[in-house]
């Protein structure tokens, strides 16, 4: 019987992926609401249980590739790769129309470009400070402090190790966390009360997931606004990340 269910899973390894990753969407959704009253949004919790289960694998395995390294999960190495992500990427950009853009005048266009080179000036800084000098880790790391989806897009565009990659992640993610757990208690104090400025203060942040969580919980109707600029903000920072910034950070070091 259980070699017969072993069977069955390895060779539907893609399904099982599917399968596991919708329970762990579930019980991270179901986690923010219950415990966190959707301030902290299940998107963050699920990349946290993610590479929870990734470090935890590693140890357990001794691999490079997470959970992927046992036999059972190999799925989730194909459904966790770069083809799926990128079509995840693009699909997201398609649904964005830029006349929808337009509504956000000058201003939110400025905070797109403001908010990616900021957040990537800040991540490449700190990664000077501890210690890294190639232009590839560099930019990794400085696009992963722009957002989780950036990073990774931007290491495997250029080269960069694995771990980089994996700490150009962790950065997108602490940001994330915070930008939604921080966005009810400065709301007051920034004006953060108008569809104007959730515009721009989602091409300031960012981070789709962490200005939809943030906003959710200040003001719901404020979400549409501020995640339609963080759509545009990732869309910007995956065509930056590897290309302008990459060069820019090649120049100077």
């Amino acid at each position: 019987m259980i070699d017969t269910l072993r069977t069955v899973i390895q060779a539907n390894g893609l399904i099982v992926a599917f399968l596991i990753v919708g329970l762990a969407v579930w019980l991270s959704y179901w986690a923010s609401r219950r415990f966190t009253r959707g301030r902290i949004h299940g998107s963050a919790i699920a990349i946290l249980l993610g590479l929870l289960a990734a470090y935890a694998a590693g140890l357990a395995t001794g691999g490079s590739r997470g959970v992927a390294d046992i036999g059972l999960l190999a799925g989730i190495g194909l459904m966790g790769g770069g083809m799926m992500r990128d079509f995840g990427i693009v699909s997201t950009a398609f649904g964005v129309q830029l006349s929808e853009l337009r509504q956000a005048g000058v201003v939110g266009v400025v905070s797109i470009l403001a908010g990616v080179l900021v957040s990537f000036i800040a991540g490449a800084l700190i990664a000077l400070a501890f210690g890294y000098t190639d232009a590839e880790s560099i930019t990794t790391i400085g696009a992963g402090a722009v957002t989780y989806i950036v990073g990774p897009v931007t290491g495997t565009a250029i080269g960069a190790s694995s771990d980089v990659i994996a700490l150009a992640v962790a950065a997108g993610v602490v940001k994330s966390i915070l930008v939604m757990v921080g966005t009810p208690l400065v709301a007051r104090h920034i004006g953060l009360n108008n569809p104007q400025s959730a515009m721009v203060f989602g091409g300031l942040m960012g981070t789709t997931s962490g200005v939809a969580g943030g906003l959710a919980a200040t003001d719901p109707r404020l979400v549409p606004y501020g995640a339609m600029t963080a759509t545009f903000y990732t869309g910007v920072g995956c065509l930056l990340g590897p290309s302008v910034l990459y060069f820019i950070v090649r120049a100077l070091v």
